[in-house]
C-alpha cells in the first residue's frame, strides 16, 4: 500500500488533518488571495467598478466552487476511493476522465455567461457604469473558462493522492507573480497599456494557464502515485458515473450557495450601487472562508474516501466529527473578529462612507453566525469523501429558500436592509444544523435513524 494511503488509514486524525489541512489552507488562502489583489486594485477605479466586479463576483465563484469544490470533490473522492479499495488502474484511468468532465463544464460556462451575462446582471440590479464594468469583466474572464476547470480538476486529482503540498506550492507561487502583474495590467506602465477592469481578468487567467502547466507536467513525468496515459486507455462510464454521482450533486450545493448570494445581492441592489459594493464587499469574506474551510475539506475527502473504500466506516465518521469542530472554530472566530472589526476589512477596498455602512451592517449581522457555515460546509466536504450528498444539498436548498423566503418577505414588509441581511443570518443557522443532523443520524448509511446519540466523537484519537 502507498505510503499516503495507509497514512489516510491509520495515522491519529486529528493531526493527521491538521498537517495535511495546513497546506491546502495556504493553496485556497493564496487562491482567495489571487481574487482579492484583483479586487483591490480594481477598487482603485472607482465605486462602480468595485460594483460591477461584485454582480459578476457571485457567478465566478459559482466556477470556482463548482470546479473545485463539487466536481473536484468528486474527482478526488473517486480517486481516493480507488486507492483504498487498492484499484490502482481505476485511479490512473480516472485522470484523463476528470480532464473530459472539465473541458465539458469549462464549454458550458463560457457560453452561458457569454450569451446571457446581461440579462443575469441586469437582474441583479446592475445599471448604468456598474453594468458596463460588469460586462466587460465577464467576458475576459469567462472566455478563459477553461483554464478554470482545468486546473481545479488537476488539482483535485493530486488532493484525491493525499499530496496536498504540490497544489499548494504552484498556486503560491502564481498568487505572488499576481501581485505586479494585475496592477501592470490595470494600470499600464511603459509599453503595457491600461486595460482597466479587463486587466485584472487578463492576470487571473495567465494565473490558471501557468498553474495548468505545471500541475500537467508534474503529473505525466510521474513524480506521484499515479501514471496517468494520454493515450491507449478507454473511457469508461462507470468511471464518469463515480465522478459525476458526487459532482453533480455537489455542483447542485454550489449553486444554491451562489444563488443565494445572488439573490440577496438583488434584494440588496434595490438600495443602490453604494449598497451593492457594500454587501459585495463583505460578503467576500464569507467567500473567503470557502477556502478556507475547503483548506480542510479536501483532506477530509481524501480521509473519508479512502476510508469508506478499505471498510473502515467508524474511522470515516470519527474523522468528520473532528473536521467539523475544527471548521466550527475556526470560522466563528473569523466571524467575530469580522463584527467586532468591519472597518478593518471593508476599508481595504473603498472609503466611500454609504459603502462602508452598508457591509458594516451585514457584517454586524451575519459574521456572528460564520461558524453555522463553517460547520455546514466542511460536513458537505466529509460527505463528498463518502459518496453521500443528498441530506447537504437538501441543506444548501433549505438555505437558499429561507434566505430568498424571508429575505423578500423582509423587503417588501418593512424595506430594512437589516431585516434582509438578517435572513442570510438565518438561512447561515439552518445550513449548518441540517447537515450536522443529518451525519450525526446516519445519513451515509442509509434512512436517518432517530434514536438518541452516543457522543460521536468520544473514540478519537
Amino acid at each position: 500500500m502507498d505510503p499516503r494511503t495507509r497514512l489516510l488509514l491509520e495515522a491519529p486524525i486529528a493531526r493527521t488533518l491538521l498537517r495535511l489541512g495546513a497546506p491546502n489552507v495556504l493553496v485556497m488562502l493564496a487562491q482567495a488571495a489571487a481574487g482579492l489583489i484583483e479586487t483591490y486594485f480594481i477598487g482603485k477605479l472607482g465605486t462602480e467598478a468595485l460594483a460591477g466586479m461584485a454582480l459578476v463576483f457571485p457567478i465566478v465563484m459559482l466556477m470556482q466552487m463548482t470546479s473545485a469544490g463539487a466536481m473536484g470533490g468528486g474527482i478526488a473522492s473517486a480517486i481516493a476511493r480507488a486507492l483504498g479499495s487498492q484499484r490502482r488502474d481505476d485511479a490512473n484511468a480516472l485522470v484523463m476522465h476528470a480532464i473530459v468532465i472539465s473541458l465539458g463544464f469549462g464549454v458550458l460556462f463560457m457560453a452561458g455567461v457569454l450569451l446571457g451575462g446581461r440579462v443575469l446582471f441586469v437582474a441583479m440590479g446592475g445599471t448604468g457604469a456598474a453594468l458596463d464594468a460588469a460586462l466587460v469583466y465577464a467576458r475576459w474572464v469567462f472566455a478563459g473558462a477553461v483554464l478554470v476547470w482545468l486546473f481545479n480538476a488537476l488539482s483535485a486529482v493530486i488532493r484525491g493522492t493525499g499530496n496536498m503540498a504540490l497544489p499548494a506550492v504552484v498556486t503560491t507561487v502564481g498568487t505572488l507573480a499576481l501581485v505586479p502583474l494585475s496592477p501592470l495590467l490595470i494600470f499600464g506602465w511603459g509599453p503595457v497599456p491600461a486595460l482597466g477592469i479587463a486587466g485584472g481578468a487578463l492576470a487571473l487567467l495567465l494565473f490558471y494557464l501557468a498553474g495548468t502547466v505545471a500541475l500537467a507536467v508534474w503529473l505525466w513525468r510521474g513524480h506521484g502515485v499515479l501514471r496517468p496515459a494520454m493515450r491507449g486507455a478507454p473511457y469508461r462510464w462507470s468511471l464518469f458515473r463515480d465522478v459525476l454521482r458526487v459532482g453533480l450533486l455537489g455542483a447542485v450545493s454550489t449553486v444554491a450557495t451562489n444563488l443565494t448570494i445572488g439573490v440577496a445581492t438583488a434584494l440588496v441592489g434595490g438600495f443602490g450601487t453604494a449598497a451593492i459594493a457594500g454587501y459585495g464587499t463583505a460578503s467576500r469574506l464569507e467567500y473567503l472562508l470557502v477556502p478556507l474551510v475547503f483548506g480542510l475539506g479536501a483532506p477530509l475527502v481524501a480521509m473519508v474516501g479512502t476510508c469508506i473504500g478499505a471498510g473502515r466506516p467508524d474511522r470515516a465518521v470519527r474523522a468528520a466529527w473532528v473536521g467539523a469542530a475544527l471548521a466550527f472554530v475556526m470560522t466563528e472566530v473569523i466571524g467575530l473578529l469580522a463584527a467586532a472589526f468591519p472597518h478593518a476589512w471593508l476599508s481595504l477596498f473603498d472609503t466611500d462612507p454609504s459603502m462602508l455602512q452598508a457591509g458594516t451592517l451585514y457584517l454586524h449581522t451575519v459574521g456572528p453566525l460564520y461558524g453555522f457555515f463553517g460547520l455546514g460546509l466542511v460536513l458537505y466536504f466529509a460527505s463528498q469523501g463518502a459518496g453521500r450528498l443528498l441530506w447537504p444539498v437538501i441543506a444548501n436548498l433549505l438555505r437558499l429558500a429561507v434566505a430568498a423566503g424571508l429575505g423578500w418577505a423582509a423587503l417588501h414588509g418593512g424595506g430594512s436592509l437589516a431585516l434582509v441581511f438578517g435572513a442570510q443570518a438565518a438561512a447561515l443557522v439552518v445550513y449548518g444544523v441540517v447537515n450536522a443532523t443529518a451525519v450525526a443520524r446516519g445519513a451515509w448509511f442509509g434512512p436517518l435513524r432517530w434514536r438518541p446519540l452516543r457522543a460521536p466523537v468520544a473514540a478519537v484519537r
